[in-house]
């Protein structure tokens, strides 16, 4: 791709660095920027350097927050006793967008995946495990995506949490096999929240 001008050159190259963003897709992004206002190109990037500068990551849940505590971790009407493992923020909005679950979230930060060079030791494991020995928790719902991966991170947080006194349970495979639960519509996925089953027994179906 030939460019006219370095400086468009170079917002192309960047903006195509971002998921699912092409080149011929990031050029058109990048000229509609230029034909807005001024101000609009320069709140985004404000917005942009906000975001990575000021975040903040739950520190009961390590969930995305404008505070050191998010607003689901700090509302005292949520069920404290029950405790849903996600992979990332997403399935948190996923999951709060169905109004059918009112316990608190565990944000892991992914999922092992070999393949990726991702271990237990690159994800939110030790703090859960953690957490969950305070005794606090009575169930543990697995709402990682339908894959292997999924799977088998489940399985590894299942071992360490063997001994304790903790339920665990898996939602309902109305998600189909390799599903990511952003992508889930809100009744399926209120519904596998609502019958979700005891994670002993997706072993067993396996």
């Amino acid at each position: 791709m030939e460019f006219s001008s370095k400086l468009l050159e170079n917002a192309v190259n960047e903006m195509s660095q971002l998921p699912g963003i092409g080149k011929r897709t990031a050029l058109r992004l990048v000229l509609h920027l230029l034909r807005q206002e001024a101000s609009q190109t320069t709140d985004l990037a404000a917005a942009l350097v906000h975001l990575k500068t000021e975040i903040k990551y739950c520190s009961n849940c390590f969930g995305i927050s404008d505070t050191a505590q998010c607003h689901i971790c700090a509302n005292t009407k949520r069920d404290q006793s029950l405790l849903c493992v996600v992979e990332d923020i997403r399935d948190i909005m996923a999951i709060e967008n169905t109004s059918q679950y009112n316990g608190l979230y565990f944000v892991l930060g992914g999922k092992i995946s070999p393949m990726e060079g991702i271990g237990p030791g690159d994800l939110n494991i030790a703090p859960l495990v953690e957490k969950l020995r305070e005794g606090v928790v009575k169930e543990v719902i697995f709402a990682m995506s339908a894959s292997m991966e999924g799977d088998t991170t489940n399985f590894y947080i299942f071992k360490q949490i063997e001994g304790l006194a903790i339920k665990t349970s898996t939602i309902a495979r109305g998600i189909s096999v390799g599903d990511e639960l952003e992508y889930a519509d809100e009744v399926t996925l209120g519904r596998s929240i609502l019958q979700r089953i005891p994670f002993e027994n997706a072993l067993k179906a396996q």
